[in-house]
């Protein structure tokens, strides 16, 4: 497990390329046979990803980082599958997923194994914040969510977002996490953007093809950075950082959320002319 400190707006502007990617950019999620996992102290999130080979199941270890006897031992975790089906099994208890599926584990589970069902890998990306209370193990379909949609065509921005947990769907302690698809020939995945001073976001960008790239706006509103991201790859906003990106094809993005509330409105909107 990698572990990376918090960050504070002031040290951005004297930051390169390769250093901002390495404290806020998460690659190489998916290897097959492992699990890749950083653990940020922004909010104690852990982002985690693996993509088990056909008929080599992968198991969820118990870092040292996190001292604990297993992973879930004082945590949840949101699990999305954004590959080929798959499998995850929680305490002998199997769960299908296929794309865009989402199982919440909560709190105490002992074990957690991930496995691909045919010949394709399955690709289960895994966020993780801290729990102090117990939700039980729920299952979230993507065909089953109500979408709402976003945005317009005019504004290259038109897209669906669904929430999975959340305090009026599955229950959890504070993480909160949801998938927005956008429509083809829309590019940006919000704008206006915002910033949340209560909550940590980090977004898992999916469906961009291999030679595409979603440029991800962050940093303080008044003193924007570009962090270059490909599919399959995750970055972490902090409380005082815009979130927000533009494509160069269409693409999906899995959103989650840790910090002092559920409230998805709770958010402070940046006006586009006051970015810098």
């Amino acid at each position: 497990m990698e572990i990376r400190h918090a960050t504070h707006p002031d040290q951005i502007p004297r930051l390169g390329t390769e250093e901002l990617r390495a404290r806020h950019l998460v690659e190489d999620l998916f290897r097959p046979g492992t699990v890749r996992a950083v653990y940020s102290h922004h909010d104690r999130m852990v982002v985690a990803g693996t993509a088990p080979a056909p008929g080599e199941p992968v198991a969820l270890p118990a870092f040292d980082a996190l001292r604990g006897p297993y992973f879930l031992d004082h945590r949840e975790a949101g699990i999305v599958n954004v590959g080929a089906p798959g499998t995850v099994t929680v305490d002998g208890a199997v769960h299908r997923l296929g794309d865009k599926d989402c199982l919440y584990v909560g709190r105490g589970a002992r074990e957690v194994v991930f496995a691909s069902d045919g010949p394709s890998p399955a690709r289960f990306y895994l966020v993780s914040t801290a729990a102090h209370t117990e939700h039980p193990t729920a299952l979230v379909r993507f065909a089953d969510t109500e979408g709402v949609g976003l945005g317009s065509a005019e504004g290259s921005n038109l897209r669906t977002l669904r929430r999975y947990i959340h305090a009026d769907g599955v229950r959890s302690c504070q993480l909160v996490l949801g998938v927005t698809v956008l429509e083809p020939g829309s590019m940006w995945n919000t704008m206006p953007c915002h910033t949340h001073d209560r909550r940590t976001e980090v977004y898992l960008y999916t469906g961009l093809p291999e030679d595409q790239r979603v440029v991800h706006l962050m940093g303080r509103p008044q003193e924007t950075r570009n962090l270059i991201v490909a599919d399959g790859q995750a970055v972490i906003s902090p409380s005082w950082s815009v979130h927000c990106g533009f494509g160069t094809h269409h693409y999906a993005f899995v959103w989650a959320m840790g910090g002092e509330n559920q409230a998805f409105e709770d958010m402070d909107p940046v006006a586009v002319a006051d970015l810098r």
